[in-house]
Protein backbone atom coordinates (compact mmCIF):
# COMPACT_ATOMS: atom_id res chain seq x y z
CA UNK A 1 0.00 0.00 0.00
CA UNK A 2 1.03 3.86 -0.84
CA UNK A 3 0.20 6.81 -0.37
CA UNK A 4 0.43 8.17 -4.37
CA UNK A 5 -2.29 10.08 -4.43
CA UNK A 6 -1.29 12.88 -1.98
CA UNK A 7 1.53 12.96 -4.92
CA UNK A 8 -0.85 15.60 -6.90
CA UNK A 9 -0.57 18.03 -3.72
CA UNK A 10 0.37 21.48 -4.78
CA UNK A 11 1.09 24.59 -2.25
CA UNK A 12 -1.01 26.93 -3.78
CA UNK A 13 -3.51 27.82 -1.61
CA UNK A 14 -4.45 27.84 2.02
CA UNK A 15 -8.23 27.61 3.70
CA UNK A 16 -8.69 30.29 5.80
CA UNK A 17 -8.44 30.13 8.89
CA UNK A 18 -11.43 31.99 9.68
CA UNK A 19 -14.44 29.97 10.03
CA UNK A 20 -17.15 32.40 9.72
CA UNK A 21 -20.36 30.26 9.59
CA UNK A 22 -20.88 26.78 10.37
CA UNK A 23 -24.60 24.94 10.04
CA UNK A 24 -25.33 22.05 11.39
CA UNK A 25 -26.67 19.95 9.77
CA UNK A 26 -27.98 16.57 11.26
CA UNK A 27 -27.61 13.64 13.05
CA UNK A 28 -28.79 10.44 11.01
CA UNK A 29 -29.01 7.38 12.50
CA UNK A 30 -28.25 5.64 9.44
CA UNK A 31 -26.07 5.80 6.18
CA UNK A 32 -28.85 5.48 4.17
CA UNK A 33 -30.58 8.68 5.78
CA UNK A 34 -27.45 10.52 5.18
CA UNK A 35 -28.44 13.25 2.11
CA UNK A 36 -26.54 13.42 -0.78
CA UNK A 37 -24.08 16.49 -1.92
CA UNK A 38 -22.26 18.20 -4.04
CA UNK A 39 -19.96 19.26 -1.56
CA UNK A 40 -16.52 18.02 -0.74
CA UNK A 41 -16.35 15.72 2.82
CA UNK A 42 -14.18 15.63 5.59
CA UNK A 43 -14.94 12.94 8.02
CA UNK A 44 -13.49 11.95 11.48
CA UNK A 45 -13.27 8.63 12.38
CA UNK A 46 -11.26 6.87 15.75
CA UNK A 47 -11.90 5.03 18.81
CA UNK A 48 -14.37 6.14 21.59
CA UNK A 49 -13.61 9.21 23.56
CA UNK A 50 -10.21 9.93 20.70
CA UNK A 51 -11.28 13.72 20.86
CA UNK A 52 -13.24 13.35 17.52
CA UNK A 53 -15.74 16.19 18.52
CA UNK A 54 -13.41 18.02 20.36
CA UNK A 55 -11.30 18.38 16.94
CA UNK A 56 -14.54 19.26 15.27
CA UNK A 57 -15.09 22.15 17.59
CA UNK A 58 -11.31 23.55 17.65
CA UNK A 59 -11.41 23.46 13.60
CA UNK A 60 -14.80 25.44 13.74
CA UNK A 61 -14.10 27.70 16.44
CA UNK A 62 -16.71 26.95 18.48
CA UNK A 63 -16.92 25.91 22.10
CA UNK A 64 -20.62 23.48 22.00
CA UNK A 65 -21.18 22.89 18.36
CA UNK A 66 -20.42 19.02 18.79
CA UNK A 67 -21.24 17.48 21.99
CA UNK A 68 -18.23 16.64 24.34
CA UNK A 69 -18.27 13.71 26.51
CA UNK A 70 -16.06 12.47 29.18
CA UNK A 71 -17.97 8.94 28.74
CA UNK A 72 -16.59 7.26 25.60
CA UNK A 73 -19.37 6.54 22.99
CA UNK A 74 -21.01 9.84 22.86
CA UNK A 75 -21.41 9.85 18.91
CA UNK A 76 -23.83 6.99 17.87
CA UNK A 77 -24.67 8.47 14.72
CA UNK A 78 -23.41 10.23 11.21
CA UNK A 79 -23.45 13.74 12.66
CA UNK A 80 -22.83 16.08 9.75
CA UNK A 81 -21.91 20.05 9.64
CA UNK A 82 -21.59 22.57 6.86
CA UNK A 83 -18.55 24.51 7.64
CA UNK A 84 -19.07 28.45 5.15
CA UNK A 85 -21.30 26.90 2.68
CA UNK A 86 -18.48 24.47 0.18
CA UNK A 87 -17.23 22.37 2.70
CA UNK A 88 -18.91 19.37 5.25
CA UNK A 89 -17.49 17.67 8.14
CA UNK A 90 -18.99 14.60 9.35
CA UNK A 91 -18.38 13.12 12.46
CA UNK A 92 -18.35 9.39 12.27
CA UNK A 93 -19.46 7.03 15.30
CA UNK A 94 -16.08 5.85 17.30
CA UNK A 95 -15.05 1.96 17.35
CA UNK A 96 -13.38 -0.12 20.05
CA UNK A 97 -16.27 1.31 22.42
CA UNK A 98 -17.23 -2.59 24.90
CA UNK A 99 -19.39 -1.29 27.09
CA UNK A 100 -22.44 -1.41 24.11
CA UNK A 101 -23.95 -4.98 23.21
CA UNK A 102 -21.93 -6.51 20.21
CA UNK A 103 -25.29 -6.22 18.52
CA UNK A 104 -25.09 -2.97 18.49
CA UNK A 105 -21.39 -2.94 17.51
CA UNK A 106 -21.78 -4.72 14.82
CA UNK A 107 -24.36 -2.15 13.66
CA UNK A 108 -22.36 0.61 13.34
CA UNK A 109 -19.76 -1.16 12.02
CA UNK A 110 -21.42 -2.12 9.06
CA UNK A 111 -22.96 1.46 8.78
CA UNK A 112 -19.25 3.18 9.02
CA UNK A 113 -18.04 0.58 6.60
CA UNK A 114 -21.21 1.69 4.03
CA UNK A 115 -20.23 5.08 4.18
CA UNK A 116 -16.93 4.41 3.90
CA UNK A 117 -16.88 2.39 0.71
CA UNK A 118 -20.05 4.66 -0.95
CA UNK A 119 -20.01 7.95 0.26
CA UNK A 120 -19.57 9.46 -3.18
CA UNK A 121 -18.04 12.97 -2.21
CA UNK A 122 -15.96 11.56 0.94
CA UNK A 123 -12.58 13.73 0.12
CA UNK A 124 -10.86 13.24 2.90
CA UNK A 125 -10.23 11.19 6.28
CA UNK A 126 -8.60 12.29 9.33
CA UNK A 127 -7.87 8.94 11.66
CA UNK A 128 -7.45 10.04 15.22
CA UNK A 129 -5.23 8.50 17.16
CA UNK A 130 -4.44 9.22 20.92
CA UNK A 131 -0.69 9.91 21.19
CA UNK A 132 0.00 9.86 25.19
CA UNK A 133 -0.37 5.72 25.03
CA UNK A 134 1.11 3.32 22.97
CA UNK A 135 0.02 2.64 19.63
CA UNK A 136 -3.36 0.28 19.41
CA UNK A 137 -3.65 -2.60 17.02
CA UNK A 138 -6.59 -1.64 16.62
CA UNK A 139 -6.15 1.54 15.31
CA UNK A 140 -3.74 0.07 13.05
CA UNK A 141 -6.46 -2.22 11.66
CA UNK A 142 -8.61 0.19 10.80
CA UNK A 143 -5.34 2.24 8.79
CA UNK A 144 -5.10 -1.13 6.58
CA UNK A 145 -8.91 -1.11 6.07
CA UNK A 146 -8.72 2.50 5.12
CA UNK A 147 -6.11 1.38 2.12
CA UNK A 148 -7.78 -1.95 1.56
CA UNK A 149 -10.74 0.40 0.42
CA UNK A 150 -8.14 3.44 -1.09
CA UNK A 151 -10.19 5.75 1.10
CA UNK A 152 -7.23 8.51 1.86
CA UNK A 153 -6.10 9.41 5.37
CA UNK A 154 -4.39 11.70 7.55
CA UNK A 155 -3.42 10.76 11.07
CA UNK A 156 -4.35 12.64 13.28
CA UNK A 157 -2.97 12.48 16.89
CA UNK A 158 -4.68 13.54 19.59
CA UNK A 159 -4.29 14.57 23.62
CA UNK A 160 -0.87 15.89 22.99
CA UNK A 161 -1.12 18.03 25.50
CA UNK A 162 -0.45 15.23 27.82
CA UNK A 163 2.88 13.78 25.99
CA UNK A 164 5.99 15.53 26.06
CA UNK A 165 8.11 16.46 23.77
CA UNK A 166 9.88 12.68 23.93
CA UNK A 167 7.16 10.86 24.51
CA UNK A 168 5.21 12.34 21.59
CA UNK A 169 8.32 12.11 19.14
CA UNK A 170 8.82 8.15 20.19
CA UNK A 171 4.77 7.36 19.50
CA UNK A 172 5.49 8.62 16.04
CA UNK A 173 8.62 6.84 15.38
CA UNK A 174 6.62 3.72 16.88
CA UNK A 175 3.46 4.03 15.05
CA UNK A 176 5.53 4.99 11.91
CA UNK A 177 7.58 1.99 12.17
CA UNK A 178 4.53 -0.28 13.07
CA UNK A 179 2.76 1.03 9.65
CA UNK A 180 5.84 0.57 7.46
CA UNK A 181 5.35 -3.15 7.86
CA UNK A 182 2.40 -2.83 5.89
CA UNK A 183 3.30 0.56 3.87
CA UNK A 184 5.30 1.70 1.12
CA UNK A 185 5.02 4.93 3.00
CA UNK A 186 2.98 6.85 5.99
CA UNK A 187 0.59 9.40 5.91
CA UNK A 188 1.03 12.95 6.67
CA UNK A 189 0.36 13.20 10.65
CA UNK A 190 -0.54 16.42 12.89
CA UNK A 191 -0.50 16.41 16.32
CA UNK A 192 -3.41 18.55 18.12
CA UNK A 193 -4.88 19.45 21.38
CA UNK A 194 -8.07 21.04 21.97
CA UNK A 195 -7.25 22.23 25.37
CA UNK A 196 -3.97 24.54 24.02
CA UNK A 197 -5.66 25.09 21.09
CA UNK A 198 -2.72 23.34 18.89
CA UNK A 199 -2.57 21.97 15.71
CA UNK A 200 -5.80 23.83 14.29
CA UNK A 201 -3.59 25.77 11.58
CA UNK A 202 -1.80 22.65 10.43
CA UNK A 203 -4.84 20.96 9.63
CA UNK A 204 -6.64 23.71 7.80
CA UNK A 205 -3.29 24.02 5.80
CA UNK A 206 -3.49 20.53 4.71
CA UNK A 207 -7.04 20.44 3.66
CA UNK A 208 -6.47 24.05 1.54
CA UNK A 209 -3.32 21.75 -0.63
CA UNK A 210 -5.62 19.64 -0.93
CA UNK A 211 -8.68 21.20 -2.02
CA UNK A 212 -7.12 23.42 -4.36
CA UNK A 213 -5.27 20.82 -6.03
CA UNK A 214 -8.38 18.12 -6.73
Amino acid sequence: MDFNFYDKVNDLWTLGMNVHEVSFIGSFPTFAAVPLSKFPEICFWGRSNVGKSSLVNLLCNRKELAKVSGSPGKTRAFVQYLVDDHLLFMDLPGYGYARVSKKEIARWTAETEKYLKQRKNLFLLFLLVDASIDPQQIDLDKMRFLGEIEVPFYLVLTKTDKCGIGQLADFRQKLTDQMLQDWNEVPPMIGVSAKKNQGRQEIFSALGTLLDAS
